[in-house]
């Protein structure tokens, strides 16, 4: 075949090859927005029912759907103490829409902002026990966390050059230990 067929039909493929890219990519959007969207449905009934005012809003951002919940402070209550009962309402949604579309979702339920606030206090947690380990040479070990506290810290401390952290144990008891490099 002469080299000129050759390289048109692998222009060809490239150019199909990232048709499919884009295609994945946009349903890949596709389907995150329809998580969104069952998601606030549920969550919206679930604010009716406890008749609870809020404003229900909907995102994508790395990779998942975000649903924000604002406004009153009866909102505080779906929080709970150290977010408990957001945690328990982020899998509840997360089930409704595996129901819904038969697929595993990542989605990420913040509440009254707490968890916008809770992850700029454990970035600034995972700063200075990066500092406090550069400064002594020792190790930290922090407080058990929840999978989302820990990649928060874990980002945090990824920052400060000449510390690296690790998570260790097991659920519910799984903490952060920050190391000197």
């Amino acid at each position: 075949m002469p080299e000129t067929v050759q390289a048109t039909e692998k222009i060809a493929d490239a150019g199909e090859a990232a048709e499919g890219a884009a295609a994945s990519s946009t349903s890949t959007q596709e389907l995150l927005v329809q998580e969104g969207d069952i998601a606030g449905d549920y969550l919206e009934q679930l604010l009716d029912i406890l008749d609870y005012d809020g404003d229900i809003d909907l995102d994508v951002e790395a990779g998942r759907a975000v649903i924000s919940i604002d406004g009153s402070e009866d909102l505080e209550k779906l929080v709970g103490p150290r977010g408990n009962v957001l945690e328990s309402l982020q899998e509840l949604t997360r089930l409704a829409v595996q129901q819904e579309t038969g697929t595993r979702s990542r989605l990420m339920l913040d509440i009254a902002g707490w968890r916008a606030d809770r992850r700029e206090e454990l970035a600034d947690l995972g700063r200075a026990t990066a500092q406090k380990v550069l400064s002594s040479g020792e190790r930290v070990r922090l407080q058990p966390m929840t999978p989302f506290e820990r990649k928060v810290v874990h980002d945090a401390v990824a920052t400060i050059k000449g510390v690296h952290s690790e998570s260790e144990g097991e659920d519910p008891r799984r903490r952060v230990v920050v190391f000197p490099q």
